[in-house]
């Protein structure tokens, strides 16, 4: 699906409002993509159906750092196909194209989500004043008024000869804006910035931090402190849980840890211990 034309999308519906104002490409641009830095290129949208669609359709054409951001998603998707949908310029919807090339064995590109979550919720911590924690393997979670509450996701997406990492962050969204009631946003966790340029610089530049160190690494996760970090992050780790795995079975016990190839690691009422790699994760309640 290929960008709407600017004209369209942002500014022009029903959620137009002076207090979401429109990126500026140029500044971000000059801010970000430098001669010896990972981002190579800055674009933003006014509207389209998905960055990562459009991205992964450019991948072969693109070098490694092009970053796709637009201001409203028609087609939005998280993970297990689900959609995402907010207003125009209400949060950060972008996608970024990594090449890990032959510096990282290809079976390491897993952690590139993981390691999207802990640049991000690095980022936000530095740019927007506001605690984040994870909920494996990838979703972004604040607190409103005391209540875990998700405000944003990742999804990566293999192309020929890299990964598109998609970020979709929900910034200025109101209660009565939320697609779910167990949505959140920087905004009603009491963030201290909700301008979406600096959140935005924050986080590309924690990305390209983490990427930097854990290529450096040859992507392994504990040379890179990654393992470490996702860790001391993950709100899951230490919970009561319900994994729905593929193929309609379920698994039920408490996360102990995130390992070496980035899986959940669930102990069971009968001791047993299984990774787990693929599925969804339900918080039902702490047991600390």
């Amino acid at each position: 699906m290929t960008p709407q034309d600017a004209s369209a999308g942002a500014g022009q519906g029903r959620w137009s409002s002076l207090d979401r104002p429109p990126l500026n490409a140029s500044a971000l641009t000059k801010a970000l993509v430098t001669p010896d830095g990972l981002w190579t290129s800055l674009e933003v949208v006014a509207a389209t159906g998905s960055t990562n669609s459009d991205l992964a359709a450019r991948a072969a054409e693109l070098p490694e750092g092009a970053v796709l951001v637009a201001e409203e998603q028609t087609a939005g998707r998280g993970r297990l196909d689900r959609s995402w949908v907010a207003p125009a310029r209400s949060g950060l919807f972008f996608s970024v194209l990594l090449k890990p090339g032959a510096d990282v064995p290809q079976e390491r590109w897993g952690w590139l989500p993981l390691l999207a979550g802990v640049a991000t919720s690095a980022g936000l911590s530095r740019g927007a004043g506001v605690d984040t924690a994870l909920k494996w393997p990838n979703d972004l979670l604040v607190n409103v008024e005391g209540e875990e509450r998700k405000a944003g996701g990742i999804l990566a997406e293999r192309v020929e000869d890299g990964v598109v990492l998609g970020i979709g962050l929900n910034v200025t969204l109101t209660e009565d804006e939320l697609p779910v009631p167990a949505a959140g946003s920087l905004a009603l966790a009491k963030a201290a910035v909700t301008d979406r340029e600096p959140l935005l610089k924050a986080v590309l530049r924690s990305l390209e931090e983490w990427y930097g160190r854990w290529r450096d690494a040859a992507g392994d996760p504990a040379d890179s402190g990654l393992q470490e970090a996702y860790a001391a992050g993950c709100a899951t780790l230490g919970r009561h849980v319900r994994a729905d795995l593929p193929g309609g079975r379920e698994l039920t016990g408490t996360a102990e840890a995130v390992d070496a190839d980035g899986r959940l690691v669930i102990r069971t009422a009968d001791d047993a211990r299984e990774a787990v790699g693929a599925g969804d994760v339900v918080h039902l309640r702490s047991v600390r």
